[in-house]
């Protein structure tokens, strides 16, 4: 079965790729979760539209990724959480969540699939991050969890 993703889609694509993949994973997985299209002759110009809109949100190139791991790593990054006695929290927080944080903070706009956390963050104080702003290029950000 022949697809267009949409999204990034691990270890098969980025946005635009035309990809070949089994009837089975596209029609059951990638399809229904808006990750990807169906192939047509037609799509070319979604394609097009994909690609154009990825090289504005695109590191372009190592210099910048430079630029952008400098601003990540000088943020001062703070979560707020329930919490209950002993500093443990009522859930965890999430990449979404800290992504959310880094745009509030006044830090650049982070996807949230770019994030590693690594363990599950259940807990107050100070965590840490890596982001991949770039193949070559990842950036640690550090992160305050206090309990509201």
């Amino acid at each position: 079965m022949k697809l267009i993703l949409t999204q990034e889609v691990t270890n098969l694509g980025i946005p635009g790729d035309i990809v070949e993949v089994k009837d089975g994973y596209g029609r059951n997985y990638l399809i229904p979760r808006g990750f990807a299209i169906a192939w047509t002759k037609g799509g070319e110009k979604q394609i097009s539209q994909i690609k154009r809109a990825r090289e504005v949100r695109e590191v372009r190139d190592l210099g910048h990724a430079a630029e952008l791991k400098d601003q990540l790593e000088g943020l001062s990054v703070s979560i707020s959480s329930k919490a209950g006695e002993g500093g443990q929290l009522f859930g965890r927080i999430t990449e979404k969540d800290l992504a959310a944080a880094i745009k509030a903070s006044g830090g650049p706009l982070v996807d949230r699939r770019r994030i590693d956390l690594g363990a599950p963050v259940k807990s107050v104080g100070r965590h840490a991050a890596i982001i991949a702003i770039h193949p070559e290029v990842s950036a640690t950000v550090e992160f305050e969890v206090t309990a509201i």
